[in-house]
């Protein structure tokens, strides 16, 4: 698998909710996300490309069987909110796009077998908004 790309920000404060969930859960979600900030790539904040999907980053999604579009935002599990499409990054769609960039295909389990989306755009990347600390 290629790398994803992380900010050094990000990657520090997710590698410790997985230290912390780890030891309470040993969720199998919890291992995705060590398993991915395993094969990332550290950027300083300053110098991420602006097309790469990092937390807090607004995210349109194409589903490649029926074309179907879905905007989420990549939050921290306590910023969660279904209702604003505000996903946590414990959930598996939220962790199979973090880091990747516009173009990229991704796929994830559900309960009827995968599904396959295409990252459209990042139309709002704190990072490239000059928001360096959300």
């Amino acid at each position: 698998m290629p790398p994803i790309y992380l900010t050094k920000l990000d990657y520090e404060r997710l590698l410790q909710i997985v230290q912390t969930e780890r030891l309470s859960t040993g969720n199998r979600v919890i291992e995705g996300l060590g398993q991915e900030l395993k094969r990332a790539r550290l950027v300083a904040s300053d110098e991420i490309p602006p097309d790469v999907v990092t937390m807090n980053s607004v995210v349109r999604l194409r589903e490649l069987k029926s074309g179907t579009e879905l905007e989420i935002t990549l939050v921290y599990p306590r910023d969660a909110d279904a209702a604003t499409r505000k996903i946590s990054i414990l959930a598996p769609v939220a962790t199979a796009v973090l880091g990747c960039r516009v173009g990229d295909e991704i796929e994830w389990p559900v309960p009827k077998g995968t599904v396959s989306y295409r990252v459209e755009a990042v139309l709002y990347q704190p990072e490239a908004a000059g928001d360096l600390f959300v």
